[in-house]
């Protein structure tokens, strides 16, 4: 059952609004994680500079963590479908 079944039919801009800043919400989250862990993986000292190796470390980081993150979605998205779930 979604967080917005129980508006009214007339309230379909609300419920468009609130999914919205709900997503807006997921991606600051996700953002978040990605600096605490690829900081703590990657960031040895804080300097006024990144040097080549902490950006590339940085960049490898997150681009890991995105893949992951999409990997685990698609994989409970087809378990809900094997499931007879399939309208998320």
């Amino acid at each position: 059952m979604s967080d917005f079944e129980n508006l009214s039919g007339n309230d379909k801009e609300l419920q468009e609004f609130l999914m919205i800043e709900k997503q807006k919400a997921q991606v600051n989250a996700q953002i978040h994680e990605f600096n605490e862990i690829c900081w703590e993986k990657c960031i040895g000292k804080p300097s006024t500079k990144l040097d080549h190796a902490t950006e590339t470390c940085l960049s490898n980081c997150v681009d890991r963590f995105i893949d992951t993150s999409l990997l685990i979605t698609q994989r409970f998205a087809q378990m809900l479908q094997k499931r007879g779930g399939g309208d998320l």
